[in-house]
């Protein structure tokens, strides 16, 4: 059997799906490089739009390559998937072959396609359809969708997206929860953990929130819940030495309204005194950054998964989040869960948080142990049951 694998966005691996890219070609190559004796009956074609130092064992073949049009833009995406992806596909004579995002592909004659599908955000926010090349990829995306043979929704949330927004059949669809990269559960040394801090500046013990700046992910209601928390707190003295908030996302305040403009919003309420902004952060400094915080705040409106809940959990993190879309599914019992479109509530179950260190052990270790029933294995054996079974 000869299965193709959309890796496109192994040259985003800061991004959540290249997270899932890298991570499932990783794992993929291990099983059929030491132990998983189907791969012999397997043949993996791997597709890339630019290069990558990714080492793929024998029986893995890569291919590169790119349409007339180089620039890295939403015009170049749909030409690759909708076009040149499918043509060397076929090329190839695959007789399955995997997308491990929503894209855009159609395959015709006997290639069986089993698309992974992360959310449906453009179809509940249509505000991220600004222009008419955003709306016919949309168009094109949800195509795609519907002609798979096989979906793996990432969360049973996207599940029911996928079912009441595209019309899709419940019985295409299964669901298989993704998993965080290893580097979040690998213990962090002393020195990794002090260069960290230096290089931020930081001292443990902030309030840390990560994941981006989009506006769904309501960095503003947690920044205005922390300002009512913080006033409070000077006319209670709750507790002493109160922590500051720690924001990491790319600071793009040219894509507001989709991005929140969050140091503008900090001078407004009068806190740059007591908000950080790291802006990017690489993933090598992510896994420090979450373990010296006193808790991981993430009321987001809207989520497919989630990844920032689970990577603060597996670094035995408290959590407090969104009770909205996938995040109760990804953190279970395990996290203290807020309203977000309520700024006080949010900034009560911050409070909760911070003057309970016992809630805090609680809110770690279970956490933590909430963590380890996700796995990269289990979602590859998922795919790799589909694509027999087709």
């Amino acid at each position: 059997m000869r299965i193709g694998i959309n890796a496109s966005f192994a040259r985003k691996q800061n991004t959540g799906i290249g997270q899932v890219t890298i991570n499932l070609l990783k794992k993929l190559a291990t099983r059929c490089d030491t132990y998983d004796t189907r791969c012999k009956n397997f043949e993996f074609y791997v597709y890339f739009e630019e290069e990558t130092d990714l080492k793929l064992p024998a029986g893995f073949k890569k291919r590169v390559f790119l349409p007339f049009w180089k620039r890295d833009d939403l015009i170049r995406k749909i030409l690759w998937e909708k076009f040149s992806l499918p043509w060397k596909v076929k090329e190839d004579k695959c007789d399955v072959f995997i997308s491990l995002y929503q894209s855009a592909t159609v395959l015709s004659g006997d290639i069986k396609h089993i698309m992974v599908v992360h959310d449906v955000i453009p179809k509940l926010l249509p505000e991220y359809l600004n222009n008419s090349r955003k709306k016919i990829y949309q168009k094109l995306i949800e195509k795609g969708v519907r002609e798979a043979d096989k979906i793996i929704a990432v969360s049973h949330r996207t599940e029911k997206d996928i079912i009441q927004n595209l019309s899709v059949p419940p019985s295409k669809i299964t669901v298989s929860y993704i998993d965080v990269d290893e580097i979040y559960k690998n213990e962090i040394s002393e020195n990794e953990n002090m260069r960290v801090l230096a290089k931020y500046n930081l001292s443990p013990g902030y309030i840390y929130n990560g994941g981006g700046l989009e506006v769904r992910k309501n960095v503003e209601g947690l920044v205005r819940a922390y300002k009512l928390l913080l006033e409070k707190n000077k006319k209670e003295q709750i507790i002493n030495n109160f922590p500051k908030l720690v924001i990491s996302g790319k600071l793009m305040p040219q894509l507001a309204p989709l991005v929140t403009d969050v140091e503008k919003l900090l001078k407004e309420l009068n806190l740059t005194q007591h908000v950080e902004l790291l802006d990017f952060v690489p993933q090598k400094d992510l896994p420090a950054i979450y373990r010296n915080a006193l808790m991981f705040a993430y009321p987001s409106f809207y989520e497919g998964f989630g990844l920032p809940v689970l990577e603060a959990m597996s670094q035995g993190t408290p959590v407090i989040a969104s009770k909205k879309s996938s995040l109760p599914e990804v953190g279970g019992d395990s996290v203290l869960y807020c309203d977000p479109s309520d700024e006080e509530d949010i900034a009560m179950v911050m409070k909760n948080v911070l003057v309970n260190k016992d809630l805090r052990k609680v809110l770690s270790q279970k956490g933590k142990n909430r963590a380890d029933n996700f796995s990269w294995e289990r979602f590859v054996e998922k795919i790799l049951n589909i694509a027999e079974s087709l």
